[in-house]
């Protein structure tokens, strides 16, 4: 399916090492802000508490923010669990407080906001829950990434896994780059949406390096840096489709979501606007200067018994 078309091809690589240049100004720019800010963490890696509370009716959940932010905790989640008269908050931990403490003082200041208030649960997750987390998501991450880089290079060649995984592993670290710059929390959600990006990003690749192969085997005269310009050019209007669509969904969760899952959606619409300029810019850029050619991808076909130029043929003379 095709919205549009278009017949000559557009020089993207005539621009990659200006475009690799800024590409590569913002990826040390989120490391550096990685390095020295560091990631806000929420609850489920630094461990705090974790409060369960039920109202007679639907909870007015921007009153709730409010209480909550009066005890001076800053950008705590505060949303709907079940139904809308319950409400799951989870609060950090603040020195010289217990767990005991935070509820007792909590559930005193949304008493006083709204008697009808009850609490459900309260539970403590500790600090070492959040590390074992921290390393399990890491260790996913991981996985992920040895994953692709093993199906690019059996699928394609390794100059296309390398100049693949690069790609992606740009898209992850920008994402972080911008958690880091403006101190958003860092959550679980949000880890689910990293590694839902990197899949995202390289199937954006995989796409383009399907076309480059395509046109190799049926572009004979075109040269290496053609050949990837005609694959691109070819892939836009699906790119739009694919891209287009997925942004309105994610930009619905990040319009009405509520706060539940304005990060999520966030890291989602970062990673998605970052994956396609990678996937043209930095994977097709890359898999270029590594100097792919046609001799990558097509076999040469192989040369029967008794051909005059098998040396094995053993023709007699």
């Amino acid at each position: 399916m095709e919205l549009f078309r278009i017949k000559k091809d557009i020089p993207f690589m005539r621009h990659a090492l200006v475009l690799n240049a800024v590409s590569l100004i913002t990826f040390l720019a989120a490391v550096f802000f990685l390095f020295s800010r560091g990631l806000n963490f929420s609850v489920e890696f630094t461990g705090g508490t974790v409060m369960e509370v039920a109202y007679e009716q639907p909870a007015d959940l921007e009153s709730v923010r409010k209480v909550v932010a009066s005890l001076g905790y800053a950008d705590v989640p505060v949303q709907n669990f079940g139904t809308s008269r319950d409400v799951l908050m989870r609060l950090p931990v603040l020195q010289g407080q217990s767990s005991g403490q935070q509820s007792e003082a909590m559930m005193a200041a949304l008493k006083a906001q709204n008697p009808g208030v009850s609490l459900r649960r309260t539970e403590f997750v500790g600090p070492q829950v959040g590390k074992e987390l921290l390393q399990d998501g890491l260790k996913a991450l991981a996985f992920v990434i040895a994953g692709i880089m093993l199906y690019l290079a059996i699928r394609f060649e390794w100059k296309y896994a390398v100049s693949g995984i690069i790609a992606n592993l740009h898209d992850i670290v920008i994402i972080l780059g911008f958690f880091a710059f403006f101190q958003w929390e860092f959550s679980l959600a949000v880890l689910a949406a990293v590694l839902a990006v990197l899949g995202y990003s390289v199937n954006e690749s995989v796409v383009i390096f399907d076309r480059i192969r395509e046109t190799f085997r049926r572009q004979r005269k075109m040269d290496s840096v053609q050949v990837i310009d005609h694959a691109i050019t070819s892939t836009i209007s699906r790119t739009i489709i694919t891209h287009g669509s997925t942004q309105i969904m994610v930009l619905s969760m990040l319009l009405f979501g509520g706060q539940t899952l304005h990060h999520f959606a966030l890291a989602l619409t970062i990673g998605i606007c970052f994956g396609i300029y990678s996937s043209v810019f930095v994977a097709a850029a890359i898999a270029m200067w590594l100097g792919i050619k046609r001799e990558d991808l097509v076999k040469a076909p192989s040369k029967k018994a008794g051909d005059p130029d098998d040396p094995h043929s053993g023709a007699v003379v």
